[in-house]
């Protein structure tokens, strides 16, 4: 299922992501009846990628920052993100083989390195790693198995290579707080992040510990927001 994104959202749903896969930016409206047409096409092509594109949606209607960014005139318009770039676009709605070949411009025949980040194992990964230093999809995945390992320095270093997005930001935030000692327990971080809120005006060490507490959490923790609006009202 494609993802709702708003203003607020757009930077993490869209701009980040794109550092790690294609995102489509389908940018509709309900009382749109072409782009009611178009949408389960796009659905559909996506869905075929198994993972390879991201495909979101956006109401013009409810978060007008977003269509005025992209200068849309019109809708459906359909915009293909890669490294928080425009790569490619198009308005209207297309039928399903014009869609599918949008889509399939943004899907690579699989590398060598692309087939042995596939298979997920840790030789297989250093392997493509060896062939592609810059692999995301190796970086990432190697980084994820050496976090579960407790091999914490060379994750960070691993994550290093890879443009940030919000796997990578998880990532490093749990790495550096276990090489730190660890996180709390769930009941614990309420108390740990109330203690640091005192001292990170003042304290880098104590601002990027709270900050990896809150990037370790669950995306979906309410308290995170509550926690980064604590934060912006003690340094501003």
């Amino acid at each position: 299922m494609p993802t709702d994104v708003t203003d607020a959202s757009f930077e993490h749903d869209v701009l980040d992501v794109s550092a790690t896969r294609p995102v489509v930016v389908d940018l509709w409206a309900p009382w749109c009846g072409p782009c009611l047409s178009l949408g389960p096409i796009i659905e559909k092509v996506v869905d075929e990628t198994e993972g390879a594109v991201e495909l979101v949606k956006v109401n013009i209607d409810e978060n007008p920052q977003v269509a005025a960014a992209f200068q849309v005139q019109s809708i459906p318009a359909v915009f293909a993100i890669k490294d928080r770039n425009v790569v490619d676009a198009f308005v209207g709605a297309l039928g399903e083989a014009a869609v599918r070949e949008f889509v399939g411009r943004l899907v690579e025949a699989p590398s060598e390195a692309d087939q042995l980040s596939a298979a997920g194992d840790e030789a297989s990964l250093r392997r493509a790693l060896e062939l592609e230093p810059d692999h995301g999809q190796a970086l990432l995945a190697l980084a994820e198995l050496l976090s579960e390992r407790g091999e914490h320095e060379e994750v960070l270093t691993l994550l290093q290579r890879l443009p940030e997005s919000p796997e990578s930001r998880h990532l490093a935030a749990k790495a550096r707080l276990a090489a730190e000692g660890g996180a709390p327990s769930d009941d614990g971080v309420e108390a740990r992040l109330d203690a640091l809120l005192e001292r990170v005006k003042d304290d880098d060490a104590a601002r990027q510990e709270f900050l990896d507490h809150l990037e370790a959490m669950d995306p979906e923790d309410p308290r995170r927001a509550r926690y980064r609006r604590a934060l912006s009202s003690k340094l501003f």
